[in-house]
């Protein structure tokens, strides 16, 4: 009998913890729909035509349970909020394709080098059917104390059955960022003091209009950013622009 309660028990707490991440949404696309799946902090699973990308797979390998394998995984940068390299050796398969900056590729074990495609800052490769092009992520000054200097890690743009994806990594609002044009759907950070407050990632994102907006990454040192005062400061600014929020921490 105390087995069978104790089965049921850790079967709800399973079914609780899956339960926790935001409901995925889909965006139409040439290719069929577009799932999006927030997952933590930095990471998400998209979907679409049967191949599946995850993008920063960190927080524990629970999380992914139940999400499709990844036919490719992209890395930003070399932080254990982005890099983790315990967890993606859990959630990956033997012919998962690892797109990462050289500086993570520095850091990959040997056995992981046969899958790595290495792409820096402005390269662009082509996997799953997928368009990966990698633009700068960095904070503002630059120099060797910066936390994010320039040229290290990779925002990317994903071309997806004619939709472009942006995902900024650890950044703030760069040049290259309020630059972008046509940008479907745009993930952005926002956590000091790692990349820059909330009114600062409103300002880039009215500067480069995206069709759809998702505040991603927002925990720091002091808390959980405040993503209600970003939709606020956007839709004041662009009423066209959708802010969609959603739970990128299931586990608080």
């Amino acid at each position: 009998m105390k087995t069978r309660i104790l089965t049921c028990l850790l079967v709800l707490l399973v079914g609780k913890t899956q339960a926790q991440l935001s409901a995925p949404d889909n965006i139409a696309t040439s290719k069929g729909p577009l799932t999006i799946q927030p997952v933590e902090h930095a990471s998400l699973v998209l979907t679409v035509a049967g191949k599946t990308i995850y993008a920063d797979p960190s927080g524990g390998a629970d999380l992914f349970k139940g999400l499709a394998a990844p036919d490719v995984i992209i890395i930003t940068d070399i932080h254990g909020d982005h890099f983790d390299p315990k967890n993606m050796d859990a959630v990956k398969t033997a012919s998962t394709i690892l797109v990462v900056p050289q500086a993570v590729a520095d850091k990959m074990p040997e056995a992981d080098k046969a899958h790595m495609v290495v792409v820096n800052n402005d390269g662009t490769t082509t996997q799953a059917g997928i368009s990966i092009h990698a633009i700068p992520m960095y904070n503002i000054p630059g120099g060797p104390d910066a936390k994010h200097p320039k040229g290290r890690g990779n925002g990317y743009i994903l071309g997806i059955g004619g939709k472009n994806i942006y995902l900024s990594g650890d950044t703030e609002g760069i040049p290259e960022m309020r630059a972008l044009k046509n940008i479907d759907v745009a993930f952005v950070c926002m956590n000091l003091p790692y990349t820059m407050d909330v009114p600062h990632a409103a300002d880039a994102v009215l500067a480069f209009k995206p069709a759809i907006v998702y505040p991603y990454h927002y925990r720091g040192q002091n808390g959980l950013s405040d993503v209600n005062e970003f939709k606020k400061l956007v839709n004041e600014g662009n009423k066209n622009i959708e802010v969609r929020l959603r739970n990128w921490y299931p586990q608080k």
